[in-house]
């Protein structure tokens, strides 16, 4: 009989865990089918994300023109430089620039002509000027920020004023001759 007593409490536990494992194993899923909803709505929506990237077409884009483009509520500028604004740029010396970056760092090599760039001054976030035919490109051809007095050269590098810091680059990736991805 004692063999018996053994089997039967054999029998118990192993019900038993079963039961605890069970009940775990809903529990751990019903947990997890609450907590979703939550954590998904955390995402951001269709809207967002569908302006994370924009391509931007360039065959409209004349030498020496610019256009403005908005992508994630900034805008960004992007200029078809002409062969005097990449020689210049290029002959700059390094020593002269608040924010050392040569020509071929602000460009894409192969696309040197095009400068693709966030149009926000990095002293307080004004837009420069320069983008319109007609507006003060400032005393290096390239853009002017009349809030604070700040100048920019062709290649979007600080060259007189108070802000700290180059216009900045997005990514961005040519996704043709005439094509541009940024994002």
């Amino acid at each position: 009989m004692a063999s018996d007593a053994t089997t039967d409490t054999k029998k118990t536990s192993t019900r038993r865990d079963f039961l605890y494992i069970a009940t775990g194993a809903v529990g751990a899923v019903g947990t997890a089918a609450a907590v979703w909803p939550l954590i998904d709505q955390m995402n951001p929506d269709a809207s967002v994300l569908a302006l994370s990237t924009i391509e931007v077409d360039l065959s409209s884009i004349r030498v020496g023109e610019a256009i403005t483009v908005m992508w994630r509520g900034q805008p960004i500028f992007v200029r078809y430089r002409t062969e005097d604004n990449i020689a210049q740029s290029k002959a700059t010396p390094i020593s002269e620039l608040k924010d050392p970056q040569t020509d071929a760092e602000r460009v894409t090599e192969g696309y040197e002509q095009w400068l693709v760039q966030i149009g926000i001054c990095t002293h307080l976030g004004c837009v420069p000027k320069g983008q319109k035919n007609g507006d003060n490109t400032g005393d290096w051809g390239g853009w002017f920020c009349p809030c604070h007095g700040s100048h920019y050269d062709t290649a979007g590098r600080i060259r007189k004023g108070p802000a700290p810091l180059n216009l900045i680059l997005p990514d961005y990736t040519f996704l043709s001759d005439t094509l541009v991805k940024i994002g």
